[in-house]
């Protein structure tokens, strides 16, 4: 069987040159990827930090002795329906409560741009001492 000169298939040299093509356009896409979802974990952290100081506040509110729990856990299924976890980790946020119960301090870890502003807690003066928890993004009251 012989093949004509006019044969209108593609050469293996390119095939190869647009399969290469290919994978370097979808590493790039990749790539671009992964800062969107840091982003929006970022963004899930955030909006997580102000549901619980919401809840926070709502627990404050409604003691006859106004002061914050001891415990995020004291906030599931009253004040909010689960306490949330960091989005990468599973962990839960840093919280640090002041001896007198009435300063607290929730901390995060950001992967991206921290937000400012980044730190919040004072807990030194404000706090009464506090140790302030870890994370590179802080709020307080």
């Amino acid at each position: 069987m012989k093949y004509s000169q006019k044969s209108r298939g593609f050469t293996l040299i390119e095939l190869l040159v647009v399969i290469a093509i290919i994978g370097l356009l979808s590493s790039v896409v990749l790539a671009s990827l992964n800062g969107a979802r840091i982003k929006g974990r970022d963004a899930r952290r955030l909006a997580d930090i102000k549901q619980i100081q919401v809840a926070l506040e709502l627990y404050y509110g409604s003691q006859t002795a106004p002061a914050y729990p001891a415990a995020l856990s004291s906030l599931a299924t009253t004040y909010i329906a689960s306490v949330p976890v960091d989005p990468a980790t599973n962990a839960s946020y840093t919280y640090a409560l002041s001896s007198s119960a009435l300063y607290y301090c929730i901390g995060a870890t950001m992967e991206g741009t921290v937000p400012s502003p980044a730190d919040t807690c004072d807990g030194a003066t404000q706090g009464g001492g506090m140790t302030e928890p870890a994370g590179n993004y802080r709020v307080a009251p």
